[in-house]
């Protein structure tokens, strides 16, 4: 007897074990065929939390759960008051687990004041989170270059705004109104500022500038292209951390735009036309859906993504005003300017969402680290005859 039980109990665990097993794998009992068919899992989440689920029009619940559903062609919506919506078509096959995060941006986005030093130019120091501005208002103990830093939070012991230089301290033809160029260091921590394309100066975008140093033509030539070495070295760094095979085809044939700032995707432009290999061979299941395109045309833009080896073509809009398109901090969206109007995209082109369409200045626009967006505007041009700079909150 005690044999007997030892087995029977052996049976069932083995008919639970198994069944866990064959649960977690996504089968499901089908009571109308009297069968057990195999699903796929969607683990849906969202920020913000607790958005309604919509797959092919019919609520199925809210954000963050995992939806069990038979093999198919799926439409995924992710709604929520007052918030843009989500959209993604996925097909989904038994026993495998698709992982799908929407980002929803509110409709009506909150704006704060960041300044009110009257702004003449303000230039982003790439994604560093600092701005720099140029400030003009006939004040010759205000008005001056200012670094702005976008990381000092409300109640930092460090203020946000740093004066950097008096413009009185400029030759007095220096006009803040024309022609700015700046040129920034592969650490951005130096740049080099042309005014009226006659002065040119190299400056700290960190600290208070005692001294002016003037850069004659050859000087700045030279620097500039140390600079240039010097990036390509770094970038170079950074595609040491891809496969080789990408490696040497990015090193050959593109022009890198720019990292994510996680470092797993790169945005860039291709030198020729060639078709991407597969990387990843065969291709990861599950992966992004998206169409994605590996025969490159020659002055496209691309986004390949690393984890996936999958390779996206950048909106034809976005690439006439590719110098204006940011990476959005979490590396997985892009932030670009649509006449005068701030949109973010997916980094596979898809979920085009308008986050702001008020007042804009010299379209001037940046991301800071927590996924805000600051923007330069005059919200009451009658009394203030230049813009500041508006934090713009759509998180």
């Amino acid at each position: 007897m005690k044999i007997a039980s030892k087995v029977i109990i052996l049976v069932i665990f083995v008919i639970i074990l198994v069944a866990i097993i064959v649960y977690a794998r996504g089968y499901r009992p089908d009571l109308t065929n009297k069968t057990i068919s195999s699903t796929g899992i969607l683990a849906i989440s969202s920020n913000p939390k607790a958005a309604k689920i919509y797959i092919n029009n019919e609520l199925k619940g809210v954000t963050d759960t995992n939806i069990s559903l038979a093999p198919g062609s799926y439409k995924v919506e992710i709604k929520k008051d007052a918030y843009t919506t989500w959209t993604k078509q996925v097909i989904l096959k038994g026993e495998l687990v698709i992982s799908l995060d929407a980002l929803l941006f509110p409709i009506n986005p909150s704006l704060s004041p960041l300044t009110n030093l009257g702004i003449q130019k303000a230039i982003s120091v790439d994604q560093t989170g600092n701005i720099l501005l140029f400030s003009q208002k006939n004040d010759q103990e205000k008005d001056g270059v200012y670094l702005f830093q976008t990381s000092q939070r409300p109640l930092s012991f460090l203020p946000p705004l740093k004066l950097l230089l008096l413009k009185k301290s400029l030759p007095a033809d220096v006009d803040f109104k024309e022609n700015i160029q700046i040129s920034f260091s592969p650490d951005y921590k130096q740049a080099i500022i042309e005014f009226n394309n006659k002065y040119s100066y190299l400056f700290s975008t960190e600290e208070a500038i005692q001294d002016l140093f003037t850069v004659e033509a050859e000087s700045k030539k030279n620097l500039l292209a140390k600079w240039q070495q010097e990036k390509q070295k770094n970038d170079s760094k950074i595609l040491e951390t891809f496969s080789k095979d990408f490696a040497k085809i990015a090193s050959d044939s593109f022009k890198i735009v720019a990292f994510s700032p996680d470092e797993m995707k790169l945005l860039y432009q291709a030198d020729a036309n060639l078709n991407l290999p597969l990387i990843i061979d065969p291709p990861l299941i599950a992966s992004n859906q998206t169409l994605e395109q590996r025969a490159l045309k020659k002055n496209g833009y691309y986004i390949y993504d690393k984890k996936e080896d999958k390779n996206f073509p950048l909106n034809e809009n976005f690439s006439k005003a590719i110098e204006a398109v940011l990476w959005y901090p979490d590396s997985k969206h892009l932030v670009f300017n649509a006449n005068k109007k701030i949109a973010i995209v997916d980094y596979d082109g898809e979920n085009n969402r308008l986050v702001y369409s008020g007042p804009s200045e010299q379209s001037f626009y940046t991301t800071t680290s927590d996924g805000k967006i600051i923007t330069l505007a005059n919200f009451n041009p009658e009394v203030n005859e230049l813009p500041d700079l508006y934090l713009v909150g759509i998180k």
